[in-house]
């Protein structure tokens, strides 16, 4: 159902691609949205090791919810911020990944709000900030779950 990698050479371990996703602090979610047409939009995510789950959150309104409402397939690519080969060289070696995947949203709210937690410390380590942030936003706010069905990662050099 899913494609092979074109340039198989590029293409990297799973370990990799998870750390990836662990690591860096956005990406693009990718949705089809009005009228058909492709959406994609900067977020930021959380990846559960646990369950092996991206996890997304945001308001309860707006184009995103709409189009994930209408569609729940969609695709999430991130890119690491890439580093010269030698010192001074323009080319950037980077990494990227994509995953391909279902959304749904997080309906237990005890859940949702580890979740939102969870993703909150990849910014800051200010307990006293997250949880005013909870107890302020919690109401509005929704978690979303990507569950992947299929995922790669490759390296590619800039020329």
């Amino acid at each position: 159902m899913f494609r092979s990698m074109a340039r198989i050479r590029e293409q990297i371990p799973e370990e990799e691609c998870v750390e990836i996703l662990k690591t860096q602090l956005r990406g693009v979610l990718s949705l089809l949205g009005d009228e058909d047409y492709p959406y994609g939009i900067p977020i930021n995510h959380y990846y559960c090791e646990e369950d092996g789950k991206i996890y997304f959150h945001g308001g309860t309104k707006g184009h995103r919810i709409d189009a994930m409402r209408k569609h729940d397939k969609a695709s999430f690519c991130v890119l690491d911020e890439g580093r010269a080969e030698k010192e001074g060289d323009w080319p950037l070696r980077f990494r990227s990944v994509v995953v391909f995947g279902r959304l749904e949203e997080v309906e237990d709210h005890d859940r949702a709000i580890e979740l939102t937690r969870a993703l909150c410390h990849k910014f800051t380590s200010d307990e006293n900030y997250i949880e005013q942030e909870i107890e302020h936003a919690a109401w509005r706010t929704l978690v979303v779950c990507l569950t992947p069905e299929h995922m790669t990662g490759k390296t590619v050099l800039e020329s």
